[in-house]
């Protein structure tokens, strides 16, 4: 199984200190697949303090300077708060440390109808910054699809009829991917509801820029319709135009676009379903969670019979 830090685990002492922090509490937070999380109480005010279990130093140092930049560039996200010696991460018994700024608010799961053009709206003003904007500079390409070593991994799956569709669907995504030729944008790549802080004003604060990255715009749009636009684990029409309404009020899309956006959700579908199986099968075998990758299949089926929602 993977392996988090515990909340007894944290050195409370040896965070006030390379923090400058006055009488500081720590209580977990809720949430999270890859590192740990917990709210941070003290004089000073509220925050949050990550302990980033899955990555090490350069990437810890990448995603801090990565969140960073964004506050910086005006989207609506956490502030990185540097210690005292002006660094944007720690380390605590050799584990990377990153504290950041309270977003007060709640997290609504699914995200209210209402609120998707909102989500839209910032979607569209992420893939409008120039990708050479200060601290963009040495974001990645193409985080967010299968890498090679994925892609070999694919045929050695035990579960042969998975391994087949997965490839078939691909081989699909990658005909009709060879006809499109959009320029990168920069990408959120996870615009979950998990990922969306709704604050008490209706306003929307993003969080986790672990997977920003430059990609085809459509992709992005296509990721956060599976995080944003299922109902029953089914494509909702209504969500998926509402979001993309919202984005369209900012970037309007081609009409060769709408087309191929049915094709990208499927294609960020098929990679959900992917390390759904590959993470809970393979890495850190998981009896309860070894099938979730299934309601990806039923997704996909839905966006295909929905015949170009948006054509």
């Amino acid at each position: 199984m993977a392996k988090y830090t515990r909340l007894d685990e944290i050195n409370l002492h040896e965070v006030a200190r390379r923090y400058a922090l006055d009488r500081p509490e720590l209580a977990p937070l809720a949430g999270g697949a890859a590192n740990s999380s917990f709210r941070l109480f003290c004089g000073s005010g509220e925050f949050v303090l990550t302990i980033l279990d899955n990555h090490d130093m350069p990437s810890a140092q990448r995603l801090a300077a990565h969140t960073q930049a964004m506050f910086r560039l005006g989207m609506p996200t956490t502030e990185v708060i540097p210690a005292a010696d002006g660094s944007l991460i720690s380390q605590l018994d050799g584990r990377p440390l990153i504290v950041k700024r309270w977003i007060d608010g709640e997290v609504k799961q699914p995200l209210p109808v209402e609120l998707l053009p909102e989500a839209g709206r910032l979607l569209a003003r992420l893939h409008a910054l120039p990708p050479q904007s200060p601290g963009l500079g040495d974001i990645p390409i193409g985080t967010r699809r299968l890498s090679k070593d994925h892609l070999a991994a694919i045929p050695q799956f035990k579960d042969q009829e998975f391994a087949g569709w997965l490839l078939d669907r691909l081989g699909r995504v990658q005909a009709a991917e060879a006809e499109d030729h959009r320029p990168r944008a920069v990408a959120h790549g996870d615009l979950f509801d998990d990922n969306i802080v709704v604050g008490r004003d209706g306003r929307l604060s993003i969080l986790d820029w672990e997977t920003v990255s430059l990609d085809d715009p459509l992709l992005d749009i296509g990721m956060a319709a599976v995080g944003l636009a299922q109902e029953g684990g089914l494509l909702a029409p209504e969500r998926l135009n509402a979001l993309v309404a919202g984005y369209q009020e900012i970037s309007p899309l081609s009409r060769t676009d709408a087309v191929a956006l049915s094709m990208e959700i499927q294609h960020a579908a098929l990679i959900i379903a992917f390390h759904r199986y590959y993470r809970h099968n393979v890495r850190f075998p998981d009896p309860a969670k070894s099938t979730i990758h299934i309601e990806m299949i039923k997704f996909v089926d839905s966006v295909e019979s929905a015949a170009q929602p948006l054509a």
